[in-house]
């Protein structure tokens, strides 16, 4: 009896351009059994997402480049793809990640759904407010944390179904770099959950976004009595989001 189809797809988004990196990254998940995929990277915005430069100049400072499009259209094209072929659940990984295989593949087995997980980071970038909500996830000492504020990235995480169709709600006029945006579950309700300690890290190699984004002039928006009040009226709700999660809610 042939054994059951893996239920989990696991997608590598990466540059059709990237031949290094596509054979790096092959080369180390040359030994798993989970099957895997490249998800083409996009180069540009597709036709079902809408740019507000005005929004994105009043968050950032600067409007977003080439690279942070790319990889906002990339993102979203697979939940639109879960939406469209009825996945129930995948995992979403970069292809400059070091991945702890045979963790995914006990994750991948998991119905994250029925356990109230719609999105689970692997990893993250940047220290935030967190608390722990699940200790021994699958593994001993492995913990799940929620977070709350900007951990950014999108180099690996797991989603459902439920939680692509709320990101595809959340995500479709642009204001900000994806990550930034799946970072704000005060404000679209898809909790910030993370596996502690984390079973991916990133390699050290040079972004394929670009530094330029790092650029600290912001543009005048950024400072205008307008944004300063949105500003502190999300700080409020990001407080207001943290003492949630302390009191378990």
């Amino acid at each position: 009896m042939a054994e059951p189809a893996f239920p989990c797809p696991v997608f590598v988004v990466s540059m059709t351009t990237a031949e290094e990196r596509r054979s790096a990254f092959a080369a180390r998940a040359a030994n798993t059994q989970v099957p895997w995929r490249f998800f083409d990277a996009c180069t540009a915005l597709t036709e079902d997402l809408t740019y507000d430069a005005e929004a994105v100049e009043r968050n950032k400072g600067r409007q977003l480049t080439k690279g942070e499009l790319g990889c906002y259209a990339s993102h979203y094209s697979i939940w639109q793809e879960m939406a469209r072929e009825q996945i129930a659940q995948c995992i979403v990984l970069e292809d400059d990640v070091i991945v702890d295989w045979a963790f995914l593949a006990r994750l991948g087995e998991t119905d994250l759904e029925a356990q109230d997980i719609r999105y689970l980071r692997l990893y993250s970038k940047a220290p935030t407010f967190n608390r722990v909500v699940k200790r021994n996830f699958l593994q001993r000492s492995r913990s799940i944390v929620e977070l709350v504020g900007y951990p950014f990235g999108t180099q690996a995480y797991a989603i459902t179904l439920n939680g692509a169709h709320a990101f595809l709600d959340a995500c479709r006029t642009v204001k900000r770099p994806v990550d930034d945006q799946m970072d704000r579950s005060w404000e679209h309700g898809v909790r910030n959950l993370a596996l502690f300690p984390a079973p991916v890290l990133e390699e050290f190699v040079p972004s394929a976004i670009g530094a330029e984004r790092f650029a600290t002039k912001r543009a005048a928006a950024y400072y205008s009595p307008r944004q300063r009040v949105t500003r502190s009226m999300d700080k409020l709700k990001m407080h207001a989001k943290r003492l949630s999660v302390l009191r378990g809610k």
